[in-house]
Parts: C-alpha cells; sequence; structure tokens
C-alpha cells in the first residue's frame, strides 16, 4: 500500500519531471502530428536529452520513480534504439542508489560476427523490466516481450517517462484503451511512469504560471476531453 507521504513524493516528483522536460526544451507546445494521425498541442521527444548532464538527471527520474513505485525485477533490458542509452543510464542510477542489477538491450539487425546475435550484454533471465520513453501503441512492447519469453526469461514490467493517457489505435480506429493500460491489462506487465498528462495539465495550471502556459493549458485539456481514457 502507498501511504500519503509517498504519494505525495510521487506527485512531487512527477511535477520536478514535467518542469524539468519543459526547461530542457524535451516536452514542447505547438501543433505536432502523432503516429496515429491526430494534431496534438505537445510533444516529447527524448532524444533531446542530448548531453550528460540532462541524460544524468533523466536516469535519476526513472531510478526515484522505480524505487517508489516497488515494482520488483532482477534485470534492465533497453530495447532498440532510444531505450539502449536510457536502460543503460538508468541501470548505472540504480546502482549507485545502492541497487545494482544486470542490464542488457537488443540490436535492430543480427551481428554475423564476433559473438553473433540480436542480444548485447547480460544474459536475459529473471524478471526483466523493459526501459523506453513513451508508449503510443503496444507494438514495441510486444517486440520486446516476445524477445525476452524466447531468451527464456519473464518480462515483468515496464518504465517509461511520460504516459499520455490517450485513446491507442487499432487498425486506425480509436480503442477505448490507452497503451500503457493495453500492456497492463492485456499483456500482464506492470508500468511504472515517472509523469501523466494529467501532471502536465496541472503544471501548467498551477499558481504563477504565465499566460503563455495559461494557454498551453486550454489547448492540452481540450486534446485530453477529446482522445483521454480514464485510469
Amino acid at each position: 500500500m502507498v501511504n500519503a507521504s509517498q504519494g505525495e513524493g510521487q506527485a512531487q516528483l512527477a511535477q520536478d519531471f514535467v518542469r524539468f522536460a519543459v526547461e530542457a526544451g524535451v516536452l514542447r507546445f505547438g501543433e505536432f502530428k502523432t503516429k496515429a494521425g491526430r494534431m496534438s498541442p505537445y510533444f516529447f521527444n527524448a532524444g533531446l536529452f542530448d548531453d550528460g548532464a540532462k541524460l544524468g538527471r533523466l536516469a535519476q527520474f526513472y531510478a526515484q520513480a522505480l524505487l517508489a513505485s516497488g515494482i520488483g525485477f532482477d534485470m534492465v533490458f533497453g530495447p532498440a534504439y532510444k531505450g539502449i542509452p536510457l536502460a543503460a543510464t538508468v541501470a548505472v542510477e540504480l546502482a549507485r542508489l545502492g541497487r545494482n542489477v544486470p542490464f542488457a538491450y537488443n540490436r535492430k539487425e543480427a551481428k554475423d560476427h564476433g559473438e553473433g546475435g540480436t542480444l548485447v550484454g547480460a544474459p536475459l533471465a529473471g524478471r526483466v523490466l523493459i526501459v523506453d520513453d513513451v508508449m503510443s501503441a503496444g507494438t514495441a512492447a510486444r517486440e520486446s516481450i516476445a524477445l525476452i519469453r524466447a531468451a527464456g526469461a519473464t518480462p515483468h514490467a515496464m518504465a517509461i517517462a511520460l504516459d499520455r493517457q490517450e485513446m491507442a489505435t487499432e487498425g486506425g480506429q480509436d480503442v477505448p484503451h490507452s497503451a500503457v493500460q493495453y500492456v497492463r491489462g492485456t499483456l500482464g506487465l506492470q508500468v511504472c511512469t515517472i509523469a501523466k498528462l494529467a501532471d502536465l495539465l496541472q503544471y501548467l495550471s498551477a499558481s504563477g504560471a504565465d499566460a503563455q502556459m495559461r494557454e498551453h493549458h486550454a489547448r492540452v485539456l481540450a486534446y485530453r476531453q477529446r482522445y483521454g481514457v480514464d485510469d
């Protein structure tokens, strides 16, 4: 059970993360076309955590959220490509915090020389935590799950930076659940998120936010009202 102080701590962590992402230029506002073809008023691009300081701070947020979640896992896996640096730095930060676990990742193409194969790092074993940036569909999760199971390990949980809390699409049609809900409910994995769209809305509406941020709030809220899902 999560007590009140833990809940408050996680809420503050989410707000700190949203502020960090906005200030780092990773969370941007405007008009952006999503994979589902929607015009979104915001865009989160973890690839823009593009220097050592930003990536290290990002890893701290992941590690703190994971440790606070209570999710158990035996090793960390980074799906190619964005998941590789994310999972690697998260493994480093977890070790710094006293939770040293093995780390592995996959290649997109099998290597035909040296050690060969598509997997690099520690052998996949036990309960595997998959680390990625966002989850717009369950496709990437299913690919990682198949790879992990084929290696004889158990896909147990996922950690992502931002839960968009919006309807997924199947065959070009909106469905009444999000990608995160699909991974939890259908694929059976636990999911740890640093922040959600609700946290972004709270940040934008917070007292002291400037007029421009309040305008962003109105557009993001309208988007959530149209495409959002209830947790």
